[in-house]
């Protein structure tokens, strides 16, 4: 490897540094201040690039100056930073005060909504950019031709950064910022305009945003992935740096550009791997990040966000409940085959679904990759049917919650060491390694054309029959891990999430019995997938995707984290709003988007968390 390569290769591996730390600077800034998860934050990225594709060629008709060039993409920040402060104005001032897990689902359905408003106004090809005016030519460096551009933008990190520095220690505003980023609540005891500083700190880190993508326009078009592929690493770069520590996600963000750049050349088959690999190393060994520190607001008494008031049904409840297992029971007698299959998905989401409130709403622990296990189970049934040894189906839907059973165990027992906004990360990242591996992995998962010809055996070959298999597996799965919430088990890891010190003093071994939930619920979301496998006749690693677990995450918000039957109901409501947009129009993200955004400012507490809360209060007003 001579030098040359390796000095233009570290070149790339800063430009994209660089570009990476402008978007995830204002990431980190936002979720210091707000706390706020923000999905929404590729979608400003997104918007900065197609902003800049339209309006600095419009610039350029005028002269083709540098001036002009950078005008457009500052104008295209600025007009991105004020939609941040509409997106907060509108949705985020208003649920600040319901939990944080609800204020993501809504940035998730701005997510959606702006992806479709992006296909209607500038449609689903690609768009390149004009290059800039002056910065069009290469610079010779050891006999290697490097771009201008590139070597342009490694010079804005760094530039950005002291701007940043200057607006953290010199001015008011930023001196603000630091000190919500330490402890929000002093600064809103100290008379300070809590909702004013969340606009601007939500304006700064949107124009951020923007300007990362409207400065990419010369190197990458404009397209309708670009939120969902650069929030992915904009969120291994704030965490890795420490949650809300600027100079950490400068630091994260050189580190990931160079691994990336060196990786494709030392590592090929694992490039995917190595980003996510660094994460989960970092958060295990230094849980928050290089610079963080941890949360103030860790050890304070809150009220949780799960299940607080664990009810046994009673007999309407019951006779509710069994009404519906008969209707759905009856779908294959009563409805068509279309109706059928929807059958069948609802009760596989839903099973994916309750075992994933079993770790939020049940233990406290939220987990941002509940996909990894359930394609796991789907790729271990598949490959054991197609594969050599050919199985029947029976078997193979044996092995599928085993293998996700035994990858939570492994990824458990990292995970369970940490908590907050942490845990939830680290379960993010081990979920993205496996994507990359089966995404890699070509010669046994197929790649991103995945494994066709997944189908049940001869017997439950007929979409009756298999619906019915379906129930008899998923149902039985729900009701036992039901019966874990009432009993000891369910009990500790309630006791775990309320007060963890406490019980801990009382001498429970709450790291033991969360890897233990995180094992069961791995397994229960893995039959899940070995269900969905076999009702689809294939695999593919979409169902290891983020996507696929914010999609698990909707489902237990929709139908609220403090409830049993929450989750069935959010898998149930979900998956039909979603099926019945679809076939109505090609932008049914959009509507699918104000639906959730309409149901978190509605129902703060999920469907059925609102109904019960309406319910208890019409019999405390019922009372003389």
């Amino acid at each position: 490897m001579d030098l040359a390569l390796l000095a233009t290769q570290a070149l790339s591996g800063l430009a994209s540094a660089s570009s990476l730390f402008v978007i995830a600077s204002g990431l980190t800034i936002v979720f210091g201040v707000t706390r706020i998860v923000n999905f929404a934050h590729g979608s400003f990225y997104m918007l900065g690039a197609y902003l800049a594709v339209t309006i600095v060629p419009w610039l350029l008709e005028f002269e083709r100056s540098p001036l002009l060039f950078f005008a457009g993409v500052l104008a295209s920040a600025l007009a991105v930073g004020l939609f941040g402060v509409v997106m907060e104005v509108l949705l985020l001032r208003r649920i600040y005060r319901v939990p944080e897990l609800f204020q993501l689902l809504a940035t998730f359905g701005v997510v959606l909504i702006v992806q479709d408003a992006v296909l209607h106004l500038w449609g689903p090809v690609d768009i390149p950019g004009p290059r800039a005016p002056g910065l069009r030519h290469a610079v010779e460096i050891f006999g290697q031709r490097f771009p201008a551009y590139e070597l342009f933008l490694i010079a804005v990190g760094p530039c950005l950064l002291g701007l940043l520095w200057l607006l953290m220690h010199r001015t008011r505003f930023g001196i603000l910022i630091r000190a919500a980023t330490q402890d929000r609540e002093m600064v809103g005891a100290l008379g300070v305009n809590q909702a004013m500083l969340f606009t601007g700190t939500l304006f700064l880190g949107a124009f951020l945003a923007g300007l990362g993508g409207a400065l990419q326009i010369p190197r990458l078009p404009a397209n309708s992935h670009m939120d969902l592929t650069i929030i992915s690493e904009a969120f291994v770069v704030t965490v890795i740096g420490g949650m809300g520590s600027v100079p950490g996600a400068f630091i994260a963000a050189v580190i990931i550009g160079l691994l990336q750049a060196f990786g494709i050349l030392i590592f090929p088959k694992i490039t995917l791997v190595l980003v996510f690999l660094l994460m989960a190393v970092v958060l295990v060994v230094k849980p928050w990040g290089l610079l963080g520190r941890p949360d103030p607001a860790a050890g304070r008494a809150v009220l949780p966000e799960g299940i607080i008031d664990l009810k046994r049904f009673g007999r309407r409840e019951i006779l509710v409940s069994a009404g519906f297992v008969l209707a759905l029971l009856a779908v294959p007698v009563l409805g068509d085959s279309y109706k059928i299959k929807v059958g069948i998905e609802i009760l596989v989401l839903a099973l994916a679904a309750f075992s994933l409130n079993f770790l939020i709403g049940n233990g406290g622990l939220v987990s941002f990759g509940h996909a990894a296990y359930f394609g796991i189970g789907a790729y271990a049934a598949g490959l054991l049917v197609t594969g050599p040894l050919k199985l029947p189906m029976e078997a193979a839907l044996v092995a599928a919650p085993v293998a996700a059973g035994l990858a939570a165990a492994l990824f458990g027992y990292f995970i369970v060491r940490l908590s907050g906004i942490y845990l939830a990360m680290l379960t993010l990242a081990f979920a993205q390694i496996t994507y990359a591996i089966f995404f890699q992995w070509v010669e046994v998962t197929g790649g991103d054309n995945g494994i066709v010809g997944v189908w049940p055996s001869r017997w439950a070959g007929a979409r009756e029959v298999y619906f019915y298999v379906v129930a008899a597996l998923a149902i039985p799965a729900i009701l036992l891990l039901r019966h874990i919430y009432y009993a000891p088990f369910g009990a500790i890891l309630r006791a775990a999430r309320d007060s963890a010190n406490r019980a801990d003093a009382i001498g429970i071994d709450i790291r033991r019995h969360r890897w233990l939930a995180f094992i069961i619920a791995g397994a229960a979301a893995g039959l899940a997938g070995g269900l969905y496998a076999f009702s689809k006749g294939s695999i593919d690693p979409t169902m290891i995707s983020i996507a696929m677990s914010v999609d698990f995450l909707v489902m237990v918000l929709l139908g609220g984290i403090q409830t049993v039957t929450g989750p069935l109901v959010g898998a149930a409501a979900f998956h039909s709003v979603k099926d019945f947009f679809m076939p109505l129009t090609d932008f049914w993200r959009f509507f699918l988007g104000l639906t959730i955004i309409g149901m978190v400012l509605v129902f703060p507490r999920g469907i059925v968390g609102t109904l019960e809360a309406w319910r208890s209060r019409r019999r405390t007003e019922g009372r003389p």
